[in-house]
């Protein structure tokens, strides 16, 4: 799967009513913590990747994010599974991986047709919004990332307003 997705800076107190003036749907709040993995053989920063393990409301899950796609967003390949937390962390350490940072949110989720809208407020960092689009198949990237500054466009935000750094980038920047 192709996760088709733009973030940007966002106030959420100006969103949440211009997300119920078009009829977005409220799918649920989340708290998510979010561990993230270094390679011992490979830099991710420097690869454009990621490994995560998040967890949420007892859960968790392990994410794989592939390099970016593009200039303008994050599109990227996403591959993800169920896992027990600490197990996957036993078997990250006996493999040689290190934690490389964490990153802790808050998310309110919506629907607004085929897009998924994220109200995300980051630990350390501030409110951003977030939207997306899952794609199977690559031919579809161009026309989704269209389609959602298109829809971005509502909120008074344009491709200039893009952010392509990770929350994990962020973290780890303002620490140093």
């Amino acid at each position: 799967m192709i996760e088709v997705e733009v973030k940007v800076r966002a106030d959420h107190s100006k969103i949440r009513p211009l997300l119920k003036k078009i009829g977005a749907d409220k799918i649920g709040v989340e708290e998510q913590s979010d561990t993230y993995f270094a390679a011992p053989y490979r830099d991710f920063a420097k690869t454009d990747e990621a490994l995560r393990v998040r967890s949420l409301g007892g859960q968790a899950v392990l994410t794989y994010k592939g390099p970016k796609l593009d200039k303008v967003s994050k599109t990227r390949e996403e591959l993800e599974t169920p896992v027990d937390e600490a197990i996957a962390a036993k078997i990250f350490r006996a493999l040689g991986f290190s934690e490389a940072g964490a990153v802790r949110k808050k998310r309110e989720i919506f629907r607004a047709g085929e897009i998924i809208v994220c109200l995300d407020a980051v630990e350390g960092l501030g409110e951003f919004l977030e939207v997306e689009i899952d794609v199977e198949d690559e031919k579809d990237l161009e026309s989704s990332r269209k389609q959602l500054f298109k829809f971005l466009s509502q909120f008074g935000v344009g491709e200039k307003d893009s952010i392509r750094t990770s929350y994990l980038e962020m973290v780890l920047e303002k620490k140093n």
